[in-house]
């Protein structure tokens, strides 16, 4: 069974002018599009199997990221269904030369294995195990809670 920290990536994208809107920082469909692929790594990872994205909750951007910055942005699996997987993404923006980094976005992503044929195909039982993979799934836990119901988040 594979455990938390088993799924855990961490990928990085330099900003480039031909990701970024008018305002000079990065669009946001190109984050959304970078933590998906990186998602589903994840999920891929966890299952075995190839996996399609099913849903994505709540995405707020609470800060841009401008061009010749860097996007970091983390991924790992944090509960699963019969055929779901549960992923916790996290965005940061980091200054390259300093390395100092800022949370810009988070959000989780429901990504289902499937088979050849695209039918859906079980997935084994999440592993908690070990310090690391505890702090992981509360965190990834505590946000699902705080972001769940009415859409609000208390802002």
């Amino acid at each position: 069974m594979p455990r938390v920290s088993d799924t855990y990536l961490e990928n990085r994208w330099r900003v480039q002018p031909n990701h970024a809107n008018n305002y000079g920082t990065v669009h946001g469909g190109n984050v959304m599009k970078w933590m998906d692929e990186l998602g589903a790594m994840s999920a891929m990872r966890f299952a075995g199997e190839p996996c399609v994205t099913a849903s994505i909750d709540r995405m707020d951007f609470h800060r841009p990221i401008p061009t010749g910055e860097v996007v970091v942005i983390e991924s790992f699996v944090f509960d699963e269904g019969r055929s779901s997987v549960n992923v916790h993404l996290r965005a940061t923006r980091e200054n390259p030369r300093t390395g100092e980094q800022e949370m810009t976005t988070e959000s989780q992503f429901v990504f289902v294995a499937i088979d050849a044929d695209g039918s859906p195909v079980p997935v084994p039982d999440l592993t908690v195990e070990g310090e690391r993979c505890r702090e992981l799934r509360e965190r990834a836990l505590d946000w699902r809670e705080e972001h769940s119901g009415n859409g609000q988040n208390g802002e």
